[in-house]
């Protein structure tokens, strides 16, 4: 990402697309990203080239380039599978579009966590939900859930290993740090580079 300095209010670059979407404190949207109806936590960050729609994004995620959350479905069981029958309007078949269509793709929207790692071109399909503290490696298509801080890799995307031990996956989870305001997260920033000193510190 660029090395301007962030702050409350989010940072877009002027070539990124934002429709009926939400940006949290200290966000950043990358060169020729599109969000449409989706939401992106305080201190998340998408690179450029993203597509992202129908998609909630926890707060310090880390999206790198080219992915693509939630991208469109054809509908296989129509006649014909191209986008006329839903985008009828466009092609000059009807007067409007099949609203019925784009609402369904809204009734199947991803799910982000909390402080997680997607790698760069990972597609993550319709319905999808990806757990807290989580890693999606690079090219990987995800079709099933991710678990919270697992680490998950490949075509169809499956699990290399976990994180951490269910020990301290169980108490960062029950902490839930990416909730404490700024002024704790200042207060509290070093720890965050020593996991054994901040479990001790937070993690009762």
């Amino acid at each position: 990402m660029s090395e301007k300095m962030l702050g409350p209010h989010p940072t877009v670059h002027e070539s990124a697309k934002i429709k009926d979407s939400t940006l949290g404190a200290w966000t950043e949207i990358g060169a020729h990203t599109s969000l449409v109806e989706s939401s992106v936590g305080d201190y998340s960050y998408l690179v450029q080239f993203c597509q992202v729609i129908y998609t909630t994004i926890g707060k310090f995620c880390s999206i790198a380039s080219y992915v693509r959350l939630n991208p469109g479905n054809h509908p296989i069981e129509r006649p014909t599978s191209h986008h006329m029958t839903y985008r009828a309007k466009q092609f000059g078949f009807a007067s409007a579009d099949d609203e019925d269509f784009f609402n369904w793709r809204r009734a199947h929207p991803v799910t982000i966590g909390h402080d997680v790692w997607i790698g760069h071109s990972v597609t993550v399909m319709p319905g999808v939900s990806i757990g807290n503290g989580a890693v999606i490696g690079t090219g990987a298509v995800v079709t099933k859930d991710v678990a919270p801080y697992s680490i998950v890799a490949g075509v169809a995307a499956k699990p290399i290993r976990q994180r951490f031990s269910d020990e301290v996956i169980d108490k960062l989870e029950r902490m839930q740090w990416w909730n404490w305001s700024r002024e704790t997260l200042e207060e509290r920033f070093l720890d965050l580079r020593n996991m054994e000193l901040f479990l001790e510190k937070y993690g009762s």
